[in-house]
């Protein structure tokens, strides 16, 4: 019998504020009671989500429902990151080999049109300028998703999975390291409203320190109001109104987000998009995501080199691990849109004759000269690459059950804090700015423009993996924006060409091609192969701290392996309270 590595102490977690990691690392067989039934492993960014998740296995639930306790759990203690005020894309991966996906990305409401960011000459504002404001605000997803996958696939009364989200948020959370630091760091979003302000900061508008309690009734009467009237108390009514007029009175355009908008709102099952990757069948999101199609031809396109040959320390190895990146954002960036609106070719992008063919473009001995994006079966060549900026932000969940079913979920408002806008105790998302600004380019129109209820592209990888046998293996995603599905498709790569663990998977150094610009982490022992990357023709290389966060759960024999990304042990701390001046 498979038996789960999670510890059964997340009580004890919470209360210590010890780091997810440790938490969730595999334990070893002796560790594992014989006697014990495996219930299911939960990874998150935040250890008291994760708690919530388990606490939904050890009920009897299912994956899906211990999703979901999590990602409502993470709206009230990583604030910054996801929540009920933004949108997410899960994926399920069953002991069947069934996958479904559902969309709960945010919409443009319907008086979005393509011209919605710009000035009335024409010209594009400062980034800033748009997300600060109801524009950037898109109908919120991640309750529709949730009701429709717990309709579909829970087990557990549906108010069950809010009760230790409620609990948090009215009895309160103490803030960690890393919310500390995002307080600090972008308080011209998570102090730009009142709402915001009145939880995190003092009177003199100073961030409330790591260690602090912070207490939101406001959260948590919105959270019974779902647990008790179901979604249609998100979608109508007196919750709904507050989110319409906040986001109303801060758009300055005609036709800014309406009831009737938010009210519309549908989480859609899609056609997930599968491929094999040495004998293993990789499963992730479609449009209007670009993470599982970028993962899969990252992989596709490398699949021909004997990475496990080369190594894991050969430079050569990280230098295709770059060049498979360009060819695939330069994919991403021309054809991914939201499908209901543009067509995209999805099956000639993941083709493997076409992914072969852009294979043979990657040399081990040098670079390409330029990176341009291919001409794959199903494309329009009438379009233009857009003007889309880097994505921040985003949070990612990965669940598996007693019966070995898989979620992998990522939740996001975008940037941190969002839009910086609260309503009804929550913030609320910057999605929008995830299209491009710039309807058209050289007259072309760009396939990720505004319009109305439209959904904008995301990088959001939620993945599953099969193993050659066809059993369930691996549940894996990242936040991160842009570098979403370098992340995943890095972690993919250490799990099956080089048989690493979760947590060592997770912890591989980060390298990613931005066009002709590499950026390389710093502090990592592949910063000592940058000479070597140079020599291979990488030129334009910066070290920079990965802005990278991810967490998996892999089958690791007779138990699974629970593990989120090392980097955030120090920051997943809570430190002692630190009383107010």
């Amino acid at each position: 019998m498979i038996r789960s590595a999670t510890r059964t102490l997340a009580a004890l977690l919470v209360l210590t504020g010890a780091p997810a990691v440790h938490a969730q690392e595999a334990a070893s067989p002796a560790d594992v009671p014989g006697d014990l039934p495996f219930i299911g492993s939960v990874s998150a960014a935040d250890p008291r989500a994760e708690a919530a998740g388990m606490a939904m296995l050890k009920r009897g639930g299912s994956a899906t429902d211990a999703a979901i306790a999590t990602m409502l759990a993470l709206t009230v203690v990583e604030p910054q990151s996801s929540g009920i005020g933004g949108g997410g894309f899960l994926v399920r991966g069953a002991a069947d080999g069934s996958v479904e996906t559902v969309d709960g990305r945010e919409t443009a409401p319907m008086g979005a049109t393509p011209d919605w960011f710009l000035n009335a000459d024409g010209s594009v504002p400062p980034f800033m300028d748009s997300v600060l404001s109801g524009l950037s605000v898109g109908v919120p997803g991640n309750i529709a998703l949730a009701a429709e996958a717990h309709g579909r696939h829970g087990k557990l009364p549906w108010a069950v999975l809010f009760e230790p989200a409620i609990k948090l948020a009215r009895d309160g959370f103490a803030i960690n390291v890393r919310l500390a630091q995002s307080l600090t760091q972008s308080s011209d979003r998570a102090a730009s409203s009142a709402g915001g302000r009145a939880l995190f900061y003092d009177g003199q508008n100073r961030p409330l320190p790591a260690g602090t309690l912070v207490r939101n009734p406001d959260l948590a009467r919105t959270f019974e109001a779902i647990a008790e009237r179901g979604p249609e108390a998100f979608y109508r009514g007196p919750i709904a109104r507050e989110i319409a007029e906040t986001v109303a009175s801060a758009t300055p355009r005609p036709a800014p987000m309406t009831e009737a908008d938010i009210a519309a709102y549908e989480a859609k099952l899609r056609d997930g998009v599968c491929g094999l990757y040495r004998g293993y069948r990789v499963c992730g999101m479609g449009p209007p995501s670009s993470g599982g199609v970028a993962v899969l031809q990252i992989l596709g396109q490398l699949e021909r080199f004997d990475l496990r040959a080369l190594g894991l320390g050969n430079p050569v190895t990280w230098h295709l691990f770059l060049e498979s990146q360009r060819l695939a954002y330069a994919d991403r960036e021309l054809y991914l849109a939201d499908s209901d609106f543009v067509s995209v070719p999805v099956a000639g992008l993941i083709d493997r004759a076409y992914l072969a063919e852009r294979s043979a473009l990657i040399s081990p001995d040098t670079t390409m000269a330029e990176a341009l994006p291919g001409v794959p079966r199903g494309a329009q060549s009438a379009l233009a690459d857009g003007d889309e900026p880097e994505e921040h932000g985003t949070s990612h969940i990965a669940a598996v059950d007693a019966m070995g079913t898989m979620i992998s979920y990522t939740s996001t408002i975008e940037g941190a804090f969002g839009s910086g806008l609260t309503a009804n105790g929550f913030y609320l998302n910057n999605e929008l700015t995830d299209f491009s600004r710039s309807p058209t380019v050289d007259g072309k129109p760009v396939a990720n423009r505004v319009e109305p209820g439209k959904r904008p592209r995301s990088s959001m990888a939620p993945t599953v993996v099969f193993d050659p046998e066809g059993r369930p293996v691996l549940a894996i995603g990242a936040a991160g924006g842009s570098t979403i599905p370098v992340t995943t498709a890095r972690a993919i790569i250490g799990a099956i060409d080089f048989d690493l663990s979760s947590r060592q998977a997770l912890a591989l150094p980060f390298t990613m091609a931005f066009g002709d610009s590499v950026l390389v982490e710093q502090g990592s022992w592949l910063e000592r192969r940058v000479p070597a990357l140079r020599a291979l023709g990488h030129e334009n290389i910066s070290l920079r701290e990965a802005p990278i966060k991810a967490g998996a759960i892999k089958r690791e024999g007779a138990i699974w392996e629970a593990a989120c990304d090392p980097r955030l042990e120090d920051v997943l701390l809570v430190p002692r309270a630190t009383p107010l001046p």
